[in-house]
């Protein structure tokens, strides 16, 4: 019998909930800085291992929010942990127990569901710290099970990936199995121009710009044409983000494309342009473009 789950990856930001979503399907799914609070809505990767598909939902990362897409972006990652059939618990190992984490784990305790807690970036800590961290991460919640693994090396992930797979109702597998997201090429598009304006800009920019596709053609000899249009909060982050001679816009497009020709195996054509939007971060329409369901207040 085959079975099919949904397991979300839940935390606080930059503690490497997209790192190991990558790692864990083999592909690149989500964004990757960093930048704390890279990803914004969550994201589907899917893996099919042995008998079992396994979705994995990475969610954004829980933070306090203050703006309108804030709130729809923590609403997301708890929606995300609430709707799954299993959670884990992401915790930057090197970063240990911050009150941002203490407050995440509380609540999830709180929330009653089965989980289990993951120690990330285990490659940047002395191990021997690792038993104290868990024994107070462990006196604020009930953890099924505890690992302990590197997103970024590999280590650890094929044990994760069998207690996953254990834990997953029988089921049909619910999605093709040559399919590895379900993120629409629109907004996968939007979301890898994105990620190199948190990889090229200073650290204030990212958060005021937003990305989304206006139009996303296969031509008749197999290339793809994307316009896309980044909306900046002030003016000078539309100065920054251009650049001197258009020169910044240019190497984000350069190096956005060349990830999107390898995502999508092909030639794409990417052209971008910067508008001014002041406010757009508390608008309805802004925020569903970037996949997130608006909290409306």
């Amino acid at each position: 019998m085959s079975k099919c789950g949904f397991v979300a990856l839940i935390g606080a930001p930059n503690a490497g909930k997209s790192t190991l979503l990558n790692r864990l399907t083999g592909a690149k799914l989500s964004i990757v800085t960093p930048k704390a609070q890279t990803t914004r809505a969550r994201v589907l990767g899917i893996l099919v291992r042995n008998e079992a598909q396994i979705l994995f939902v990475d969610t954004p990362g829980i933070f306090a929010p203050k703006r309108r897409l804030d709130r729809a972006m923590v609403a997301a990652a708890w929606d995300g942990a609430a709707e799954a059939d299993y959670v884990l618990l992401l915790v930057d190992a090197k970063a240990g127990l911050t009150d941002a984490v203490r407050e995440i784990v509380t609540k999830a305790a709180e929330s009653g569901r089965k989980m289990a807690l993951v120690l990330n970036k285990i490659d940047l800590i002395d191990r021997q710290k690792l038993l104290p961290l868990t024994q107070d991460l462990a006196a604020l919640a009930e953890f099924e099970q505890v690992f302990m693994i590197s997103a970024n090396t590999g280590d650890g992930i094929d044990v994760l990936l069998d207690f996953c797979t254990a834990k997953l109702p029988e089921s049909p597998f619910l999605y093709p199995e040559d399919e590895m997201t379900d993120l629409p090429d629109r907004l996968l598009a939007a979301e890898i121009v994105r990620e190199q304006i948190f990889l090229q800009t200073r650290d204030e920019v990212p958060y005021g710009t937003t990305v989304e596709t206006e139009s996303f053609k296969e031509q008749k000899n197999g290339s793809i044409r994307i316009d896309a249009v980044i909306y900046v909060a002030r003016p000078g982050h539309k100065a920054i983000l251009i650049g001197a001679g258009g020169s910044r816009i240019r190497e984000i497009g350069a190096r956005a494309r060349a990830e999107l020709m390898r995502l999508f195996e092909t030639k794409v054509d990417l052209f971008l342009r910067v508008a001014e939007r002041a406010g757009w971060d508390e608008e309805a329409a802004r925020i569903r473009a970037t996949g997130l369901t608006d909290p409306k207040t």
